[in-house]
């Protein structure tokens, strides 16, 4: 790939991708919507479904367990094309939706709840995998972040949405909207977005199984470092996630309105993180981008104890943890999706479920290391952080000759 002229910006997308992927990321927010709306309103749910709130978070501990088998879901998009995978993620997602509105008991919203979080398994990673065909590599970070601000838009403007519709037309309401707009975005993916061209022919027209394509990534060097960089930076975060609630409460003895506010922080803080990905990331290279992310992440989780004195100054603290550990995470989407263009979707898929791998070891560890005080989960999130360094700088090694060190700005960290 020819590197930008001097002067130009690379992070400019062409009218034609830059449709395609606000499309994309419309169409995203709706999935986004369904899968994050248990958390905030689960009391809801078991309350309208007459069950016990335990039972609910273990039918979310259930679905969590299908992100081990997202490897193998999204091979899909690596042997039948992007769009066929985005479809039928899609479509299951809107048939979990349709269970609820048809039978609202327990058992189906359980389902519901697996199918949706299986339709977004397989949609995902056939998304990203479609942008890392269409986009190019210098531009796809500003792809990949506005694609990635449908999560934070979830948590800001689609969650609110669906607290009305309960409250106003009761609980099983914004299965009917989802359902109804589910069906939606399958006709306009359908009719409006074209096939992806896959950059390395000769690659894509083998049309491994997803046994060969997993035999690929784990045979491949950077694809293990990648791999190991996501279960390492997710245990880095969730060393502080699963704590910071009940820290704040033994400092301030809060209510649940202020814990409410520290999520609306997190989610300022994702939004912000994903900006802040569409306009430098492309600028200063991936891998050096991840790298700042990983040692800016380091110094938040360092100076988070020292911010004690107030509310004030804690929410300060969580959003800079929260919106450097974003910009990490939304920095490496475009490096994964250079790193195995044969098997894209498999890869990232991959990750993704490395990703849940290191959010479980984070929340394993978390709780009994804030036994002997916050600054304990600090340190195991700076550990942590500092081993994802390692896998970069492996990665980075590895892919010299590739795309990301083809031009002075993607050189490694």
């Amino acid at each position: 790939m020819s590197n930008p002229a001097p002067g130009s910006s690379a992070q400019t997308l062409n009218p034609t991708h830059r449709s395609q992927i606000i499309l994309i990321a419309v169409l995203r927010l709706v999935l986004n919507t369904g899968y994050r709306m248990v958390y905030p309103y689960l009391p809801v749910f078991a309350r309208s479904l007459g069950v016990e709130v335990g039972s609910v978070s273990l039918a979310l501990s259930a679905r969590s367990l299908l992100a081990a088998f997202g490897p193998f879901l999204a091979t899909i998009a690596d042997t039948r094309g992007r769009k066929i995978g985005m479809i039928i993620g899609v479509a299951i997602f809107t048939l979990g939706c349709i269970l609820v509105v048809i039978w609202p008991t327990f058992l189906l919203f359980a389902l519901a709840f697996l199918l949706i979080t299986l339709g977004k398994s397989i949609f995902d990673p056939s998304m990203h995998a479609y942008a890392g065909d269409v986009v190019p590599y210098r531009q796809r970070a500003t792809a990949i972040a506005i694609i990635e601000m449908s999560w934070s838009l979830s948590f800001i403007l689609g969650i609110p949405l669906m607290g009305i519709l309960i409250d106003y037309t009761g609980w099983t309401s914004p299965f009917t909207l989802l359902a109804f707009l589910g069906v939606a975005t399958l006709f306009v993916l359908q009719r409006y977005l074209p096939t992806s061209q896959n950059p390395r022919p000769a690659t894509s027209a083998l049309r491994p199984p997803f046994y060969q394509n997993l035999s690929l990534v784990f045979r491949h060097g950077p694809a293990v470092a990648a791999i190991l960089l996501s279960v390492l930076s997710a245990a880095a975060n969730e060393s502080i996630n699963i704590i910071f609630g009940v820290w704040i409460a033994d400092l301030f003895g809060v209510q649940l309105a202020a814990l409410g506010a520290a999520s609306a922080v997190i989610g300022l803080s994702e939004l912000s993180g994903e900006g802040l990905v569409g306009f430098f990331t492309d600028r200063l290279g991936k891998t050096r981008a991840i790298g700042l992310g990983l040692i800016l992440n380091c110094l938040s989780a360092l100076i988070l104890p020292l911010l004690d004195g107030s509310l004030a100054l804690v929410f300060s603290g969580l959003f800079f943890f929260y919106i450097t550990f974003e910009f990490t995470l939304v920095s490496t989407i475009p490096l994964v999706t250079e790193i195995l263009p044969g098997a894209r979707a498999t890869l990232l898929a991959t990750t993704t479920a490395a990703f849940s791998v290191g959010r479980s070891a984070g929340a394993a560890l978390a709780a009994p290391l804030y036994g002997f005080g916050i600054w304990a989960n600090s340190a195991a999130a700076v550990a942590f952080n500092l081993l994802a360094l390692l896998a970069l700088a492996h990665l980075a090694r590895r892919m010299r000759g590739s795309r990301e060190t083809s031009t002075s700005a993607d050189h490694p960290v």
